[in-house]
């Protein structure tokens, strides 16, 4: 059965350890800046658009993504 990442999960993620998950992100993908990942509560789809732009990955592959890492 494949997982899914359902939203709590992923935004466990970003609360929780976001500066881990930074980290991974940014050697993956190095020309990410800070301001690229900046996090603040309540604004988590404005990550993900920053995201899918920098990477090309729908929103939902960026929150499979993130949650993968």
């Amino acid at each position: 059965m494949e997982h899914k990442p359902n939203i709590s999960s992923t935004s466990l993620k970003l609360k929780g350890n976001w500066n881990e998950t930074k980290g991974k992100i940014k050697q993956q993908y190095a020309n990410l800046t800070d301001n690229d990942l900046l996090y603040e509560e309540g604004k988590e789809d404005e990550l993900y658009g920053r995201l899918q732009k920098h990477t090309g990955k729908t929103k939902e592959q960026v929150k499979e993504w993130i949650d993968k890492l």
